[in-house]
């Protein structure tokens, strides 16, 4: 069964621990980075431990078991469910858009997402992020039977979104890179090689203030991930510690205008269809605001592989 394994800070130190029935067992390594613990024998020590945990969960401060000093890689409109809800054919998707995301907005699973003064249009993105475990430094061709050569873990991350910035500025990087707009965790989970083969299986689920806004298997991705590891190796290096979030399903904020208005934007100048998107979306409520409680997770239905909820407050600046 896969492992759940833990970042977590008690006392004013960091450790790392496997978790069982909410609580944790904490293990004798001392990691400073998830590629360290990849690489100096985390995976091991986690499979070694026994017995009870003896820290209850609720007693620690959850950090994100993916330390900063890695590449937080991106895709975008990976999903066929989120093309279609942002007017676009599946069909057309005929490229891997891969973007990045500053590593310095990693946060925990529990810790609040600030919402900066100026942004007004916050959005959301519940994603399956695949933790690299071995260096790539060439091309490979991985096989869903051998992923788990080269990706180790498994995580639950919330791609948040300032949209304004990403429609104005015309770029991803801004706009999803402010501090705590990458909530990581809780659990870092370590499939075994079968396991990891069933990554489509797995359910994506967000919700806002209870109410379910996002829900849909991985298997609706477009680009997996063995096609997404193949492309990459053949572009850069990958190594331990790198997180590749893999997209997002439907059910985000915000919306696409209508096909006649996106007709008559046409004609305008950037600076007007701008104006025109911004006084659009800001009548849209679905977009996050301070006091929000944003929930999500991801699981397979027969809950034996559980990367865990994260549960995340939005607060202003």
């Amino acid at each position: 069964m896969a492992l759940q394994v833990i970042r977590y800070e008690q006392a004013g130190s960091a450790a790392w621990g496997v978790h069982r029935n909410g609580r944790i067992l904490p293990l004798d390594g001392s990691w400073q980075t998830t590629g360290s613990f990849f690489t100096e024998g985390g995976p091991a020590a986690a499979a070694a431990a026994s017995g009870d945990g003896v820290i209850a969960l609720a007693d620690v401060h959850l950090l994100s078991p993916v330390t900063p000093d890695r590449d937080y890689i991106c895709q975008a409109t990976n999903y066929a469910s989120h093309l279609r809800e942002i007017g676009r054919d599946p069909k057309d998707q005929v490229n891997n858009v891969i973007f990045h995301k500053a590593s310095s907005c990693l946060s925990g699973s529990n810790d609040d997402v600030i919402k900066p003064r100026h942004v007004k249009l916050l959005d959301y993105e519940v994603e399956l992020g695949l933790v690299v475990a071995t260096p790539v430094n060439g091309p490979i061709d991985p096989t869903p039977q051998s992923l788990h050569k080269w990706i180790g873990g498994l995580v639950v991350t919330n791609d948040i979104s300032a949209r304004e910035i990403q429609v104005s500025h015309e770029q991803f990087c801004k706009a999803k890179s402010y501090r705590t707009f990458g909530p990581t965790g809780p659990f870092l989970v370590l499939p075994e090689p079968r396991e990891l083969e069933r990554w489509g299986d797995l359910v994506l689920t967000l919700s806002v203030n209870g109410k379910e806004r996002q829900c849909a298997p991985a298997s609706d991705m477009i680009f997996d991930p063995v096609a997404t590891l193949s492309e990459l190796s053949r572009i850069r290096d990958l190594r331990p510690g790198d997180l590749i979030a893999t997209g997002t399903p439907s059910g985000v904020a915000i919306k696409v205008p209508s096909a006649a208005v996106m007709f008559v934007a046409k004609f305008m100048s950037p600076a007007a269809r701008y104006k025109a998107f911004l006084k659009g979306q800001l009548k849209n409520p679905a977009y996050l605001k301070e006091g929000d409680l944003i929930e999500c997770g991801i699981a397979s239905p027969d809950g034996s592989i559980d990367l865990g909820r994260q549960r995340t407050l939005v607060r202003a600046e």
